[in-house]
């Protein structure tokens, strides 16, 4: 049987926002109790107690405020590239590989960006749109999906895969800005999102560490 303790920590835990506030103390733990009570429908007055309790333990656990400095002087350090522009292409996985890389090596040539993901099932493609004419046509027939007029940004964070937490707290603040994520990649230092351009201007504003 899951206990009153598990299921306000979960609560917190599928709520961003309301763990960052309970990390910096900022929540009202009889306001938080009544919500979480409320969401949970729980009427008992010893249960909605034990939610209190908890919330309480919980915010003594995470400790997190090394951690938190070591992730905010990792992001001030990072250099932001934003390219706008950019198309992504879904594609059928049973395409023809060779046809992937005369594609990759014409627009390294050209030194434009393209990032290839090979899934289960299909081929991520992102490329600008300047060579969408190109893509279409050595593709034909296998282009599952388009998104277009999209900006990938790239954060390039000497240190991000020994900083604890850093990926956990960039992509929490796309979600509290209300930005949605359409591509997510790692390589190395460099962390790279791919966004709606309609949403550049926003994300720089919570970007600007």
């Amino acid at each position: 049987m899951v206990t009153t303790s598990e299921l306000t920590e979960k609560f917190i835990n599928e709520h961003v926002s309301v763990k960052d506030c309970l990390k910096k103390g900022l929540l009202n733990y009889s306001a938080l109790s009544r919500l979480i009570a409320g969401e949970l429908d729980i009427e008992k007055e010893t249960s909605k107690e034990a939610i209190l309790v908890a919330a309480r333990r919980y915010k003594d656990k995470m400790k997190t405020r090394p951690l938190e400095d070591s992730v905010f002087r990792l992001f001030e350090e990072s250099d932001i590239e934003i390219k706008n522009r950019v198309y992504v292409y879904t594609l059928e996985k049973s395409i023809y590989p060779d046809a992937l890389i005369d594609l990759e090596k014409q627009v390294k040539n050209d030194k434009c960006m393209v990032f290839s993901i090979e899934g289960t099932k299909t081929i991520t493609v992102m490329i600008q749109k300047r060579y969408r004419d190109l893509v279409e046509k050595s593709f034909k027939g296998s282009i599952l999906n388009i998104k277009k007029e999209l900006s990938l940004v790239t954060i390039t964070s000497p240190g991000i895969e020994q900083t604890r937490g850093a990926l956990s707290y960039l992509t929490g603040l796309f979600f509290e800005n209300g930005i949605n994520i359409l591509e997510f990649m790692s390589c190395y230092d460099d962390t790279l999102i791919v966004i709606d351009s309609k949403d550049v201007e926003k994300a720089m504003k919570f970007l600007n560490f």
